[in-house]
């Protein structure tokens, strides 16, 4: 089984910044995509960014230029810089991870973004 540990939630006041850490470990063979998704309280889960293994990256609309997405392949480890957060942001933040046509995911952690 794979395991995703994630890190680097808290809470921070509006315009402040933080790093969220993602490591996986366990049974990896070939990383096809690391990425973040994140649901707030009575909205649906959506996809925050996501990063494939050569370094590409998708950001959904609403934290462009205000987030970004990086990896180190050799520790298995994804990561999201925030920057300029914002109390839209305020959600719980999950890693996930595709291999192999499956996909696995961290335990989540909160972020909160007070005004």
């Amino acid at each position: 089984q794979v395991q995703l540990v994630e890190s680097g939630g808290g809470l921070v006041q509006t315009g402040g910044s933080l790093r969220l850490s993602c490591a996986a470990s366990g049974s990896i063979f070939s990383i096809s995509v690391m990425g973040w998704y994140r649901q707030a309280p009575g909205k649906q889960r959506e996809l925050v960014a996501d990063i494939m293994r050569a370094g590409g990256t998708t950001y959904t609309d609403s934290v462009k230029g205000r987030f970004t997405i990086s990896r180190d392949n050799a520790k298995n480890t994804v990561y999201l810089q925030m920057n300029s957060l914002e109390p839209e942001d305020t959600a719980v933040y999950y890693c996930y991870l595709s291999s192999y046509g499956r996909v696995f995911w961290g335990q989540g952690t909160q972020v909160t973004v007070s005004s």
